[in-house]
């Protein structure tokens, strides 16, 4: 499922339009990137949880040339589904 279906879905749940729609998965994604930037999570009970870690520097290599490189540290973006997820992803619910 993509964005586009995913709206179609939520405005046929929701009687929205899909432009409606459109505008509220946006605002909710918005929602979370904001709260991520500030280096809070996010938790949907049942969904899962949405965070920052941090990535310590390591080496690697360079694919083409084979040479050793440096990756600095950083943050990124991580997601932890909850129970619920996980169990509909198993197949066991039907939800």
């Amino acid at each position: 499922m993509n964005k586009r279906e995913l709206t179609q879905f939520v405005a046929k749940t929701t009687k929205l339009s899909e432009t409606q729609a459109g505008k509220t998965i946006n605002a909710v994604l918005e929602g979370i990137k904001k709260a991520l930037g500030k280096g809070e999570s996010v938790s949907l009970v049942g969904f899962g949880s949405f965070g920052v870690r941090k990535r310590a520097a390591r080496s690697g290599r360079n694919p083409r040339t084979g040479k050793p490189l440096k990756i600095p540290a950083a943050k990124v973006p991580v997601f932890r589904p909850g129970k619920g997820l996980k169990e509909v992803a198993k197949g066991k619910s039907g939800k």
